[in-house]
């Protein structure tokens, strides 16, 4: 099983991992509102890690299409209390923010990586390098307020592979200890994008970084099955995991833990030839 130390924390993970959501807000487009307590929170996670997660990747900033952003403080004061709690067990905790204060913060109280749906902001990948955390870097379009008005692309597979291959140096300078990409399932994206993104998954694999894919229960699926409500998107979600896993994916985000965990189990075993 692979060893990473991340933040003076040695952690493992085993590839496919599934990573899971704790959306530590009132507005998050699935289940914003549920954790907004401290203890639920931890109790949640701690649901998901015996459900299978090996990361749990905390927000606390919605960044569904139309959403506005916070104050620093107010992030700070919905996150540090949970991961004061949760960065004392044994699993990676991970930290959604665009916010450099935000993800000092995290780090100081233990979070072993960053997940930037800003695409790599500088000052977090330099945070991110000085910790020696993971990192995550996000494909986006545009802000999360304005980022579904008419998102273009010309060939979107290759203007999005082309983002980060050309960050490449600038990644590599870094020394992260894990760098995974995130092309951005709905951050930017109209559904054929989403699509040819899933499709083309492959064309991310690259050896100097892993791929992570977060599409669980997004509005993708509703446009393609007629699911408005997120509650009623897990076929989706579970389809959409299993695929990305097959073509090479490390890390699935998901809502839904458990039955994604039993989903991958039983798709890597119908996969083994005799």
């Amino acid at each position: 099983m692979p060893e990473f130390n991340f933040n003076q924390s040695k952690v493992q993970i085993e590839f496919p991992a599934v990573m899971g959501i704790l959306n530590l807000t009132p507005d998050s487009f699935s289940d914003g509102g549920l954790f907004l307590e401290p203890e639920r929170a931890c109790e949640h996670a701690h649901q998901m890690v015996e459900e299978g997660a090996q990361i749990i990747d905390l927000g606390a900033e919605s960044t569904r299409p139309g959403s506005s952003p916070i104050s620093e403080q107010e992030e700070l004061s919905r996150i540090l209390p949970v991961v004061e709690k949760l960065s004392k067990h044994d699993f990676v905790l991970s930290l959604d923010t665009t916010k450099p204060a935000v993800a000092q913060a995290g780090l100081q109280a233990g979070v072993h990586l960053i997940n930037d749906v800003s695409g790599g902001a500088p000052k977090l990948l330099d945070l991110a390098s000085r910790f020696q955390s993971g990192f995550v870097a996000m494909h986006s379009q545009g802000k999360p307020k304005t980022m579904q008005d008419k998102p273009r692309y010309g060939k979107v597979t290759e203007e999005v592979r082309d983002y980060f291959q050309i960050r490449r140096e600038e990644f590599k300078k870094l020394n992260l200890p894990g760098l995974w990409i995130d092309p951005g399932i709905g951050f930017g994206k109209t559904l054929e994008h989403n699509l040819s993104l899933m499709r083309e998954i492959e064309d991310f694999l690259d050896p100097d970084w892993g791929i992570l894919l977060g599409s669980s229960r997004k509005s993708w699926i509703d446009q393609l099955c007629h699911a408005p409500d997120p509650m009623d998107r897990l076929g989706g979600s579970l389809a959409s995991a299993i695929f990305a896993i097959s073509k090479g994916v490390e890390i699935v985000r998901v809502h839904d833990v458990r039955e994604t965990v039993q989903a991958l189990e039983v798709s890597k075993v119908l996969a083994q030839k005799d």
